[in-house]
């Protein structure tokens, strides 16, 4: 399910810019209620939540201000007497999230194809806006199934500009299977999930409200688990003074966390929001064991690559070729073992109610995962820095002078040997020119005789 939803991702985009004539809403919006097990779920804190509380590692001054649950807004969009509708399109209530107005906006003969139902998230108001306005948004849009397994869910990140103030999927699902359970008693349900996004290119940031995070994790969790595993290195790690090592073994953390950012966090990537969410409790923990470290105390791992808040920088912990060894294995964490009560019935699908009991044992399970690969791709992504800009550029330093004294070496032996057979060349004819009395042969006497040949070897 989650490859077919990553193409719909790739395939999203904005309608043709054309004359909508005036904002008349359709239907009735709503914003969609909590229930009491989501209640029950926000009261719960995730090892995600419980990291990001414990360090202010990463926080800046005003992310009080920007809590991703305060940016995040649900709703519930009903259409009544869908078939009998022939207008061309229809437009949702505006609705408010993050201090922005926005609209759903659903073609139910399809925009600009055929067949096909298009659905699209929209700016309202986008030309009475500020010049260089741009709003940064994840966003779900699901119609919903009498079977909420049956539901169609397609996610995307987009930043709305004036250029491109609507965006979405003109091919969302086909005209075809609404009848297939998508309409009850002629009534289209349509429920939309936004997320504002705050992003920073100098290191990474909180993305996700928990409940919605919650939500992706269980369908996306894998390709997490991908780019962790797509993403290695090979170090070298060469025979240095111990000071030497030393200076060589950690390195600034802003650059290190600026480049994380533009590595991981791609715009038009769902799963980016993951990664960032999982890289922030992963730099957070490497922190607390990084002081913890540099108290006295011990590390959970025999060596790693930690933070030093204090001096704002990343460190090898312990024995540097240990560490680099162990990643050149490119291993991930092991993954927690599966809830047999819960079973495999909720991996990777999600459903349009809430999640049940069943699955809130298998959903923290798979927080736990994503704060395991955010500390590991954090702290392998540190160590290949490291090794690249660091070690390896001291390796190669190293190497270019030992090149060079080689070749200076290689030039001093050749210029001796061609001293020494000058020197044996002229010898004979020395000897022959001091015995009185004889005439003194040619050089092809002597080649003749093998005596040239005898003295040069």
């Amino acid at each position: 399910m989650s490859q077919a939803r990553l193409r719909e991702a790739l395939s999203a985009g904005g309608p043709t810019t054309k004359d909508r004539g005036p904002p008349v809403s359709d239907g009735t919006l709503t914003v969609t209620p909590d229930t009491p097990e989501a209640v029950e779920w926000r009261s719960r804190r995730s090892i995600i939540d419980s990291i990001a509380s414990c360090s202010t590692y990463l926080d800046d001054d005003d992310d009080a201000s920007t809590n991703p649950g305060d940016l995040y807004g649900r709703f519930t969009w009903k259409i009544d007497k869908f078939s009998d509708i022939n207008k061309r399109e229809l437009r949702s209530n505006t609705f408010e999230v993050g201090n922005y107005k926005w609209y759903i906006l659903v073609y139910p003969q399809g925009c600009d194809v055929a067949n096909h139902l298009s659905l699209f998230l929209c700016v309202a108001d986008y030309d009475k806006l500020l010049p260089g306005w741009s709003h940064f948004a994840q966003f779900t849009i699901a119609v919903v199934n009498r079977d909420p397994k049956a539901s169609k869910y397609s996610d995307t990140l987009h930043r709305f500009c004036k250029k491109e103030h609507d965006w979405g999927w003109k091919k969302f699902m086909e005209l075809g299977k609404v009848g297939e359970g998508f309409t009850l008693q002629d009534s289209l349900v349509i429920k939309a999930q936004v997320q504002i996004l705050r992003d920073r290119p100098h290191r990474p940031f909180r993305c996700l409200d928990a409940q919605y995070r919650r939500e992706l994790v269980r369908v996306y969790l894998s390709n997490v688990e991908g780019i962790a595993r797509r993403f290695g290195f090979r170090g070298f790690w060469a025979g240095l003074a111990p000071p030497a090592r030393f200076e060589l073994s950690c390195d600034a953390a802003g650059p290190l966390l600026k480049a994380a950012v533009k590595r991981f966090f791609n715009e038009k990537e769902v799963t980016s929001t993951l990664v960032m969410d999982g890289l922030v409790a992963g730099c957070k923990a490497l922190e607390a064991a990084g002081r913890a470290f540099l108290a006295g105390g011990r590390y959970e791992t025999p060596s790693g690559v930690l933070i030093d808040a204090v001096r704002g920088v990343f460190f090898f912990a312990g024995d540097v070729v240990a560490v680099l060894e162990a990643l050149l294995g490119d291993a991930l964490p092991p993954a927690p073992a599966p809830d047999r009560a819960a079973g495999d019935a909720a991996a990777g699908t999600r459903a349009a109610g809430e999640p049940d009991d069943v699955s809130r044992d298998s959903v923290e399970r798979d927080e736990r995962r994503l704060a395991d690969l955010g500390r590991w791709i954090m702290e392998t992504f540190a160590a290949a820095e490291i090794a690249r800009l660091r070690l390896e550029a001291a390796w190669i330093e190293a190497e270019t002078i030992k090149r060079q004294d080689a070749l200076i070496r290689e030039e001093e032996l050749l210029s001796q040997e061609e001293q020494l057979k000058a020197a044996l060349r002229s010898e004979p004819q020395q000897r022959l020119d001091s015995a009185p009395g004889l005439e003194s042969p040619g050089l092809d006497d002597f080649a003749h005789m093998g005596l040239i040949n005898d003295l040069l070897e």
